[in-house]
C-alpha cells in the first residue's frame, strides 16, 4: 500500500514537493523629492515599515543623499499594501512622497 493510499487521498490530490514554490519577493523603495520633510520620511519608516528610529534615520539619509532608500523585502501583496499605506499617509499630509517596488 502506498503512502497516498494510506492517507485516503487519491494521487491527484497529493502535491509533490516540486509543485511548491516560494513566493517572489519585492524590494520596497522610497523615492526622494524636494518637498517631503525628513521627519515625515522617518515617521513613515517607523509606522509603516516598523523600523527602529536609528534604522529609519539611516534609510531617510539614503533617500535624501542617494535619491532612494530601501525599506524592506516583502511578498507582492505585502509590498503593495505598504506602498498604498505610504501614499495614503503622504496624501493626508500633502506630501508628494512616492514609493515603488522592484523584484528581488
Amino acid at each position: 500500500m502506498s503512502m497516498h493510499e494510506q492517507s485516503g487521498l487519491p494521487d491527484s490530490d497529493v502535491k509533490s514537493d516540486q509543485d511548491i514554490r516560494e513566493p517572489n519577493l519585492y524590494r520596497v523603495i522610497l523615492i526622494n523629492d524636494d518637498y517631503t520633510t525628513m521627519d515625515f520620511v522617518i515617521e513613515i519608516l517607523i509606522v509603516v515599515f516598523h523600523k527602529p528610529a536609528a534604522d529609519a534615520t539611516r534609510i531617510m539619509l539614503d533617500v535624501h543623499k542617494n535619491g532612494k532608500g530601501f525599506c524592506g523585502v516583502y511578498t507582492y501583496d505585502i509590498a503593495t499594501t505598504k506602498i498604498d499605506q505610504v501614499h495614503t499617509l503622504a496624501r493626508k499630509r500633502e506630501f508628494p512622497l512616492k514609493c515603488t517596488l522592484e523584484e528581488v
